[in-house]
C-alpha cells in the first residue's frame, strides 16, 4: 500500500475559521495540512478541500489556500463527502484511487468521508497530524475506527516522501530544498 503520487489526491475536510478556534491542535493541524498542500501541487497532485456549510462556519482558512495556485473547493451539506453526487461524480472521474485524507472535525466529517471513501473502495490515508477534533480523544477514536476499517494512519513527511520516491532526480533535489530542509530543521529546533 505505497502511495504513488500518479494515483493519488490531497482531500482537506472542513479546515474552516468559524470552526478552528475549538480545535485540539489547530495550529499544527494547519501547518501540516498546508505543507502537504504545497509539497502535492509540486507534486501535480490535486489538492481539494471541503468546507461544511461555510455560511455558518466560515470558509477555508486563508493561511492554508494562500500558498496554493490550484485546489478545487466543495460546499457540502452531508457529513459524508462521499454521499454529495457532485463531490463523489467528480473523484470517481479523476480516477484517483488514493486518497490522502485530514481535516476536522475527525470524529464527524473527516471520519464519515473516511468510511465512505472505504466503502466506495479506495484507499485511504489518514494523516494523523493534520486531522484533530475538539476533544483529543475524539481525534484519536476516529483514527483507530477509520484505520479499523482500512484506512492507514500516515504522517506528512511519510507520504512527501512516498510520492517522491528517489533521490536523484531534480524533482527530489527542488522539493528537499524548497520543503523537506526546511522542515527538517524546524524539527529540531527543540534540542
Amino acid at each position: 500500500m505505497r502511495l504513488y503520487r500518479e494515483k493519488s489526491l490531497l482531500l482537506i475536510v472542513d479546515l474552516q475559521t468559524r470552526l478552528l478556534p475549538v480545535i485540539d491542535g489547530k495550529q499544527q493541524v494547519i501547518t501540516e495540512a498546508g505543507w502537504l498542500a504545497q509539497v502535492a501541487e509540486r507534486l501535480d497532485v490535486p489538492v481539494w478541500v471541503t468546507e461544511q456549510l461555510p455560511e455558518k462556519l466560515g470558509e477555508t482558512a486563508p493561511t492554508l489556500l494562500q500558498p496554493l495556485t490550484e485546489y478545487r473547493r466543495w460546499q457540502k451539506q452531508h457529513f459524508n463527502a462521499m454521499e454529495d453526487a457532485a463531490f463523489s461524480q467528480a473523484l470517481s472521474a479523476s480516477a484517483k484511487q488514493q486518497i490522502v485524507i485530514c481535516g476536522t472535525e475527525a470524529h464527524i466529517c473527516v471520519l464519515q468521508t473516511a468510511l465512505g471513501l472505504l466503502e466506495a473502495g479506495y484507499q485511504v490515508y489518514w494523516l494523523s497530524e493534520a486531522t484533530a477534533s475538539r476533544r483529543r480523544e475524539e481525534a484519536t477514536l476516529a483514527r483507530e475506527r477509520a484505520c479499523h476499517q482500512g484506512a492507514v494512519s500516515v504522517s506528512a513527511d511519510m507520504v512527501a516522501y512516498e510520492w517522491l520516491r528517489q533521490c536523484d532526480i531534480d524533482l527530489f533535489k527542488e522539493a528537499h530544498q524548497q520543503f523537506l530542509k526546511p522542515r527538517s530543521a524546524r524539527s529540531l529546533t527543540f534540542f
